[in-house]
């Protein structure tokens, strides 16, 4: 695993957490918001971009939508492949709502903690 990936490990765990706790309670909009944070914070890593894409598509699942379990398949895929080579559009939140291929502007707080977890990569 890079550093940049043990780096943001905190902050993608921590939304990822959140994503589980609301879907737990039955609130699946936010949960999926939760796991669009999780991407975007983690999506310059691999292991993260693939693990999130998994996780979006298993909301899918539950949630009975096709769509988004489709269009994670076809993610996972292009996360595995393109992540590690810079093939991934920044700021993308990484739904089946969204082109995989937009540019989407960051948080500032997002971009704030990527920041900090680069730096110290």
């Amino acid at each position: 695993m890079s550093r940049f990936s043990k780096n943001i490990a905190p902050y993608v765990n921590d939304e990822l957490l959140k994503a589980s706790q609301t879907q737990n309670s039955g609130d699946y909009s936010s949960a999926f918001t939760y796991l669009e944070n999780a991407h975007v914070l983690g999506q310059e890593s691999t292991y993260w971009h693939v693990k999130v894409h998994y996780l979006m598509m298993l909301w899918g699942i539950k949630q009975n939508n096709i769509k988004e379990v489709l269009g994670q398949v076809f993610r996972i895929i292009g996360a595995a492949l393109f992540t590690a080579v810079k093939g991934v559009p920044i700021g993308n939140t990484g739904g089946s709502n969204v082109s995989p291929i937009k540019v989407m502007p960051i948080k500032p707080e997002h971009a704030a903690i990527i920041s900090k977890a680069k730096d110290n990569a």
